[in-house]
């Protein structure tokens, strides 16, 4: 189990190294966000989206299945990912492996965080985090993959060798 959650987070690392922007405006923003659609539809999954700014938000769309959970659920990853600048999914697995809660480790209450997979940090060049782009509404896993997925066909980076495994 332990040595399952250590690749994860071996993945996840990687994933994010790879998964960064030169720029990150509205125009990107649109495009990333039509293709999370299209990648969802494609997979059948019923998933909320959400890319944001810390200071505002830049394409919202939901699908057929979801509901007013699925975007609170957005909020909370989102709030992790803008907090620790690691995807949500990432935070969680690390946490699972040292056994402590987002509440001990980081201070994170339940009401605002969540440490489950969907939520990934938009990193530009040597600014850092200034955004994230969250989905909700399938297992986190999966959350997780669908966004890493469109992120890497967007950015035409190859993440075969760090995809997790389903």
């Amino acid at each position: 189990m332990a040595e399952d959650i250590a690749d994860d987070i071996r993945r996840l690392e990687e994933q994010e190294r790879r998964l960064r922007f030169d720029r990150f405006g509205v125009d990107a923003a649109w495009e990333l966000g039509n293709r999370l659609r299209e990648t969802a539809l494609a997979r059948g999954a019923g998933i909320a989206i959400d890319i944001s700014l810390r200071d505002r938000t830049l394409f919202h769309s939901v699908l057929p299945g979801t509901g007013t959970d699925n975007v609170e659920w957005i909020r909370r990853k989102r709030n992790t990912v803008l907090r620790l600048w690691h995807s949500s999914y990432l935070v969680g697995r690390r946490l699972a492996l040292s056994g402590r809660s987002q509440e001990e480790a980081h201070n994170l209450p339940l009401s605002d965080y969540a440490v489950h997979g969907g939520g990934f940090p938009l990193v530009v060049g040597d600014l850092g985090c200034v955004g994230a782009v969250t989905v909700s509404g399938v297992p986190q896993r999966i959350d997780h993959a669908i966004v890493a997925d469109a992120l890497a066909a967007f950015l035409k980076v190859d993440i075969s060798d760090c995809r997790l495994q389903e």
